[in-house]
């Protein structure tokens, strides 16, 4: 049976990984600690096909430990049992290398069982996750390992890899097998960082070959088709979601429409429209805010009207939401007073409700049950001086006016009205 091109173009040293670079340069410190053969347990953290389990087969050859491999996504703890019974064996003399793959699918009992052995030395783990290692792995677990970050690795860094897939599929190939100038690139491109995506694709283009002339022809056509959505990398309630989530909202603030219709259009492309729509929900009180305060009716008819089209048409008011707040005026006046406000709450500056602002009843201590409330209609501008906070906090400040022109508007009539500067 002919070996997955992808496993047959694996590499077998440090300089023929592809990306990496901050990790693998010489004098890199993962290259040094793989280069000096020390056996330090290591969590391998970032996107698939970036290279996590090839490296830790390079690891795995450069050390005289048993190499066992387990995928958290079946093994069972008895697993883990059978393996740790072989340390000390004739089967491991000098111990186990475990690579551990997807280490987020454990739970923090199989997680636990791996501590003993890996604080005696008899264990070296080295484990992979696609997801932040800080949030699925167990704290005593990590505290004994180094966790590196891998990259998604750019087209210019995939091409050669797809270069070399393509050779070996022409070594391959009944007939002479050509491409399309500008083929490799293409498909470096359209992998979304992920060189085990690209390769696969060069094997299902391959074998789909069209025949011309008397050899097989692989065209751009046929690669858009192959790769068809894959550069985009998300997972609904993993890092990528929230990565794009963060990127959407940031745009918006950073008053950039450009970028905030292309994290839009990833949401829309994943057919995900609750995620973008909590996040324009929350710009528009976050960071435009008092600088125009429609902003928010106005977003909240788009995403309203959003969920009523569903898709693919939903993209039409989304995206009219992201471009009105990126180029709407932006102020952080509510953000900054809610949190002070909370602040004192939290930190117990409270104090009582003063007693003009008491919901009125009897009091039922004989004290008089006046409430001495001032009603704000009944004077001049509808307003009149009266304390508001508890006497714990009179005088506080927490909202501060903007410096943009509705908030400088509304302080300039109220200081008018007040006869004095806010």
């Amino acid at each position: 049976m002919q070996r997955p091109l992808a496993d047959e173009i694996r590499p077998k040293t440090l300089d023929e990984v592809v990306g990496q670079r901050h990790l693998l340069a010489p004098g890199a410190v993962l290259r040094r600690l793989i280069e000096s053969g020390a056996e330090a347990n290591m969590v391998f953290y970032g996107p698939s096909g970036t290279g996590k389990t090839t490296i830790a087969n390079i690891v795995a050859e450069r050390t005289q430990k048993a190499l066992y491999r387990l995928n958290a996504t079946t093994a069972s703890l008895q697993d883990i049992k059978d393996i740790i019974a072989d340390v000390g064996t004739l089967l491991a003399p000098g111990g186990v290398l475990l690579y551990l793959d997807e280490i987020q699918y454990f739970n923090k009992k199989q997680q636990q069982s791996l501590l003993e052995f890996m604080e005696n030395g008899k264990l070296t783990l080295i484990a992979s996750t696609t997801e932040n290692p800080y949030f699925y792995v167990y704290g005593a677990l990590l505290s004994r390992s180094t966790v590196f970050e891998f990259k998604a690795v750019s087209p210019e860094e995939a091409e050669p890899a797809v270069l070399r897939a393509l050779e070996i599929e022409r070594e391959r190939s009944p007939l002479p097998l050509a491409w399309e100038e500008g083929l490799p690139l293409q498909i470096a491109a359209a992998c979304g960082g992920d060189v085990r995506k690209a390769v696969n694709a060069v094997e299902l283009l391959s074998q789909a070959a069209r025949p011309k002339k008397g050899e097989l022809f692989i065209s751009k056509e046929d690669a858009d088709q192959v790769s068809q959505r894959s550069a985009m990398r998300y997972d609904k309630g993993g890092d990528a979601m929230y990565d794009i989530a963060s990127a959407l909202m940031k745009s918006l603030r950073g008053s950039d429409p450009d970028a905030a219709l292309h994290y839009l259009a990833r949401f829309l492309e994943a057919g995900d429209l609750i995620t973008p729509c909590r996040r324009l929900l929350c710009s528009a009180s976050e960071d435009v805010g008092m600088a125009y305060p429609q902003a928010v009716a106005i977003v909240k008819a788009c995403v309203d009207t959003a969920m009523q089209l569903g898709l693919p048409e939903a993209q039409l008011p989304l995206a009219q939401a992201a471009v009105l707040l990126a180029t709407a005026p932006k102020s952080n006046s509510v953000v900054e007073g809610i949190g002070r406000a909370r602040a004192d709450v939290r930190a117990g500056r409270t104090g009582d409700v003063p007693r003009q602002l008491q919901n009125v009843h009897a009091d039922t201590t004989g004290f008089d049950n006046r409430q001495h409330y001032l009603y704000p209609h009944n004077f001049p501008g509808h307003w009149v001086d009266q304390q508001y906070l508890p006497d714990a906090l009179k005088g506080v400040k927490y909202y501060e006016w903007g410096e943009n022109k509705t908030e400088q508007a509304a302080k300039a009539y109220w200081e008018k009205l007040k006869g004095r500067e806010l």
